[in-house]
């Protein structure tokens, strides 16, 4: 058996017999040379006194690994049961400081895991309820008017006015899972934005071309102040979608023959692009909210929406470096300022 594959006691009994042959016969040696009776007297007190040494070190050792033991056992137990972190020993020398501090890493290491899993887990448990809240209505609503149709005579007008009831709530149906798969995608790494050099103008006109008809509509004022030639590092079809989102709220709560401006211009670092309108505003307390996903004001229920825009929208932008914020009082319009990074 090799030495590293013995257990502590036995190797601590090899030794002891090893230091116990070894002076005998070393006793041995100098009796035989000096044939002197107390030369070996003396060997047998050397070898007494050092067998007597070697057994307290033996006892000593064997309680200072039992103490060992029993301390990392109740370290790891406490890692494994997410108990307080390991303590930190003052000496950096011995042997169980060094492996304390490597307990004490290691430990930091599995509550962060910990931590992002638990994270992970309520995102996901937030984002089923959100999912399962937002499909609850249009479900419900789509069962009420099939129910209706096939339990009830009605006019070739109701039918009609039914069947369009239907199709609006497939398209609200079809709205939240086509945002879902692009703000899935967009966080799981499915998608990549490619940044390219390309004018910002032809980015925000593929944006305009989404909200035109509701803002004509609506008889809107939209106002675009851009640079022909100015030109940035973008993901030019993902960077439309988020500016898209930016238009499609501000003509959702900017109310009849009011008006929207976009504005764009280069700073030193950044491309600023600002979309303000003269809508109902946003209260100061509602702003650190409104980017969060599914999240609604109270009084903007009954506006069509699922809340996910602005996050999206965020997604977007942060993820080519860039940040949003919002500037905005409830009554005076909101400015949504959209920072892109030149390079």
């Amino acid at each position: 058996m090799k030495p590293e594959q013995m257990s502590v006691k036995n190797l601590c009994l090899l030794i002891a017999a090893g230091t116990l042959i070894s002076m005998l016969m070393i006793t041995a040696a100098l009796f035989a040379l000096t044939d002197s009776l107390l030369m070996l007297w003396g060997g047998a007190a050397l070898t007494a006194c050092a067998l007597a040494w070697l057994f307290l070190l033996v006892l000593l050792f064997n309680k200072r690994l039992s103490v060992f033991a029993d301390d990392l056992c109740r370290i790891l137990d406490n890692m494994i049961n997410g108990g307080e972190a390991p303590e930190q020993e003052d000496s950096r020398e011995t042997l169980f400081a060094r492996i304390s501090h490597r307990l004490s890493r290691l430990y930091g290491i599995m509550r962060e895991n910990q931590r992002r899993v638990d994270a992970e887990r309520q995102e996901l448990q937030a984002l089923v309820s959100d999912i399962s809240h937002q499909v609850k209505t249009p479900v419900s609503n789509l069962k009420m008017v099939t129910d209706t149709l096939l339990t009830k005579p009605v006019t070739d007008q109701d039918r009609t006015d039914f069947l369009q009831g239907i199709r609006s709530q497939t398209d609200k149906l079809d709205f939240i899972f086509q945002a879902l798969v692009k703000t899935s995608r967009l966080e799981t790494g499915a998608i990549r934005l490619e940044k390219k050099d390309k004018p910002l103008f032809d980015t925000l006109a593929q944006a305009m071309n989404g909200i035109v008809y509701k803002a004509e509509k609506k008889d809107i004022a939209v106002t675009v102040d851009c640079p022909e030639d100015l030109h940035l590092l973008h993901d030019g079809k993902w960077t439309a979608e988020a500016i898209f989102n930016l238009l499609d709220n501000a003509v959702k709560y900017t109310p009849a023959g009011g008006k929207i401006r976009v504005t764009a211009e280069q700073w030193e670092m950044y491309v600023k692009l600002d979309v303000a309108d003269t809508g109902k505003g946003i209260s100061e307390s509602s702003q650190a909210s409104i980017f969060r996903r599914f999240y609604r004001e109270e009084e903007v229920h009954d506006e069509p929406g699922v809340g996910i825009g602005l996050y999206l929208a965020r997604e977007i932008i942060t993820r080519q470096g860039g940040y949003i914020k919002v500037s905005s009082e409830p009554g005076k319009g909101s400015v949504f300022s959209v920072f892109l990074p030149v390079k």
